[in-house]
C-alpha cells in the first residue's frame, strides 16, 4: 500500500506539472521509479484517477471567470468558441488514434494496447519527449518576443494546429500539453492569454475520457486480479492525494499565467531541456 509520503508527493507533482508545460507524466514517472513504487498497480491507477480530477477542479476553478467573460459573453461567442474547441478536439482525437494504430502495428506487431504506455514510460523516450517540448517552448518564447504583427483570437484553421500538436501529444510522456498547445498558440500569432484559456479549455474536454479510461483500466486489472483493491479502503488516501494536487494545481496556474504574460515563457523550455539531461542521466543510472 501506498504511505501517505507518498501520496504528497505524487499529488504535489501531478498537480503543478499537470498544469506547468513540463510534462506531468514525465515528472510523476520519474518520481515513482525513484520511491520504488509500480505505477501499473492498480492502486496506484486509482491514485492517478484521483489526482487528474482534483487537477481538473484547479482548471475549473481558476479559470471560470475568465472563461464566463470571454467565451459566455454571447451566442455568438459561445458558438464561434465552441466551434473551435470541437474542430480542435476531432483533429486530436483522429490523430491520436491512428498514431496509436501506427505505433502498434509498425511497433507493437498489434500488441496489447497497455504496451504502448510500457513503451513510452521508458526513460529515454520521456527524456526525447522532453528535449522536443523544450525546444517548441523556447521557438514560441523567441517568436512571440519578435512578433511585429498584432496578436488574434483563436480561429478554425489555428485551432486544428493546436489540436493536431495536442494528438501528437497524447501517447508520447514528456511531451507537455499544455507547453506544446499554447507554443503553437503563439507561433501561430494567437494572443498570450487566449492561446491559455484555448488550451485549458481542450484540457477540461480531454480529461474526462482520460479519467474514465483510467478507471477502466482498474477495473479490468481488479477483475484479473488475485487480491483485487478495494476501491473504498484507498477513497480517503485518493482524496488526499486529489487535494495536494489541487492546491498545486492552482499554484502552478498562477505561476504559468504570471510568466506567460511577463514574457518569460521560454523559461518552461530551458527547464524542460535540463530536465531532459537529467533524465537521461537517471537512465543511465539504471532507474
Amino acid at each position: 500500500m501506498i504511505h501517505i509520503l507518498q501520496i504528497i508527493v505524487l499529488g504535489l507533482v501531478q498537480g503543478a506539472a499537470e498544469l506547468l508545460p513540463i510534462s506531468s507524466s514525465a515528472h510523476v514517472i520519474v518520481a515513482e521509479k525513484l520511491m520504488g513504487l509500480d505505477p501499473s498497480a492498480p492502486d496506484m491507477t486509482f491514485l492517478l484517477v484521483m489526482l487528474h480530477t482534483g487537477t481538473m477542479l484547479a482548471v475549473l476553478i481558476y479559470f471560470w471567470k475568465s472563461w464566463r467573460r470571454h467565451y459566455f459573453s454571447s451566442p455568438r461567442k459561445f458558438t464561434q468558441v465552441a466551434t473551435t474547441v470541437i474542430a480542435a478536439t476531432v483533429v486530436t482525437v483522429v490523430l491520436g488514434l491512428a498514431l496509436q494504430l501506427v505505433i502498434e502495428k509498425a511497433f507493437l506487431k498489434g500488441a496489447d494496447k497497455a504496451e504502448i504506455e510500457s513503451l513510452f514510460s521508458k526513460l529515454p523516450l520521456i527524456a526525447a519527449a522532453l528535449l522536443a517540448a523544450g525546444l517548441l517552448i523556447l521557438a514560441a518564447g523567441g517568436r512571440h518576443r519578435r512578433k511585429t504583427q498584432p496578436p488574434r483570437d483563436t480561429d478554425v484553421h489555428s485551432a486544428a494546429w493546436i489540436g493536431a500538436v495536442q494528438g501528437l501529444c497524447l501517447p508520447f510522456r514528456g511531451f507537455s500539453r499544455s507547453g506544446a498547445t499554447i507554443s503553437t498558440g503563439l507561433l501561430l500569432g494567437v494572443e498570450r492569454r487566449n492561446a491559455e484559456e484555448f488550451s485549458f479549455a481542450l484540457a477540461v474536454v480531454l480529461t474526462p475520457p482520460v479519467i474514465a479510461r483510467e478507471l477502466w483500466r482498474l477495473l479490468k486489472a481488479n477483475a484479473g486480479a488475485a487480491q483485487p483493491v478495494h476501491e473504498g479502503a484507498l477513497l480517503l488516501p485518493g482524496l488526499f492525494g486529489m487535494l495536494c494536487s489541487f492546491v498545486a494545481g492552482l499554484g502552478a496556474l498562477w505561476l504559468l499565467s504570471r510568466w506567460l504574460e511577463e514574457g518569460r515563457w521560454r523559461y518552461f523550455g530551458i527547464y524542460c531541456i535540463i530536465a531532459a539531461v537529467v533524465v537521461f542521466g537517471l537512465s543511465a543510472l539504471g532507474f
